[in-house]
């Protein structure tokens, strides 16, 4: 018999009453010195039992009902399942199980809580940092127009001049608003991939050359370390993977130094190719590479803002990878350059 449960208390209880009750009965017998009948006090006992223990389950089950039943259902109908309140039964540990409910109910909460504070924060952080990605180029372009109004609008090499860097930043801009477009895509699952066998060492060198005119206004050379001109066929988005060699090359000469250099390499490894871009220019030290990926995460700001970036490239390439259920890497030493890898399916 389980003592935790009501009808346990209630059994307990009345035998309590009863022992105490039949006692009692039994010493006022003794007090005047005549004999106790046995069977009279035995059959009393048991009355006495039965009427105790359901005199007094039937408070307990009141009592439960009442109140405990409240609070049992109230929390099953603020759980965050669909699940129904179950009934209570009253040969169960019915405090035990309310006890463990309230504690269910208080964890899940606090990890909701915890959960909205976490996108809460998120949420300023991206606004801040979306606002101030906007600002820079807002301004630049409201300086030129202001300066033109003032009266470089007249003088035709001025007039050229302010107009092409307003051009400029609007391209920023524009920029910015399509690497949004593409992340926002991705995190909210509408961005399908047109999966297909390609050669990976084609779309490589297609990719240099159309960043050869940034490499050389960079002073940088960007060489892709082929194995004997063998073919890479890989399976993936083609479109994307572009998009991600792109971004992780223009991130190199974007922080790259003068004279330096970029390598791309790829390695076979049965099932899957990694790919590496690697530079030797400025480097990070390790406390910012596990925020490398995040959105708008710069390590040098000032740098980057003059560098034309939307801060959004990393963080677009890392979803893209892990869009093709593929895995990327990042290591770095300050001073000495970075190197990004990621790996493809084999076709």
């Amino acid at each position: 018999m389980n003592i935790r449960t009501p009808r346990g208390v209630a059994l307990v209880c009345a035998l309590l009453v009863t022992i105490f009750g039949t006692g009692s009965v039994t010493a006022i017998f003794w007090i005047y010195g005549v004999q106790a009948p046995v069977q009279a006090l035995a059959l009393g006992g048991f009355v006495l039992f039965a009427l105790s223990a359901a005199v007094i389950y039937s408070a307990i089950e009141k009592f439960i009902y009442q109140k405990v039943r409240i609070i049992y259902k109230n929390i099953h109908r603020f759980k965050s399942t669909k699940e129904r309140a179950r009934d209570v039964h009253m040969g169960e540990d019915v405090m035990e199980k309310v006890r463990l409910d309230v504690m269910d109910w208080a964890t899940e909460k606090v990890n909701e809580i915890s959960l909205l504070k976490e996108q809460d924060t998120f949420r300023k952080e991206f606004i801040g940092n979306l606002a101030h990605e906007l600002k820079t180029p807002v301004f630049n372009i409201q300086g030129y127009i202001l300066t033109l109004l003032e009266g470089a609008l007249e003088d035709p090499e001025h007039n050229r001049k302010f107009l092409m860097k307003a051009a400029k930043n609007v391209d920023r801009m524009a920029r910015l608003i399509d690497d949004l477009d593409v992340i926002t895509k991705i995190e909210g699952g509408s961005l399908e991939l047109d999966v297909a066998t390609f050669d990976l060492g084609h779309l490589v060198r297609e990719v240099m050359d159309q960043l050869e005119p940034r490499a050389k206004r960079a002073d940088i050379s960007v060489v892709f370390v082929e194995d004997g001109g063998r073919k890479i066929d890989v399976q993936g988005d083609a479109g994307k993977i572009e998009q991600v060699i792109t971004n992780l090359v223009s991130n190199s000469l974007r922080y790259g130094k003068e004279k330096g250099t970029t390598q791309i390499r790829c390695y076979d490894m049965e099932e899957q190719v990694l790919v590496e871009v690697a530079d030797d220019g400025l480097g990070m030290s390790e406390e910012h590479l596990p925020r490398i990926f995040e959105r708008f995460y710069r390590v040098d700001k000032s740098r980057s803002r003059n560098a034309g970036g939307s801060g959004l490239g990393l963080a677009i390439v890392k979803h893209i990878i892990e869009a093709h259920d593929q895995s990327i890497s990042v290591r770095s030493t300050q001073g000495k350059g970075s190197t990004f890898s990621f790996t493809l399916l084999k076709a």
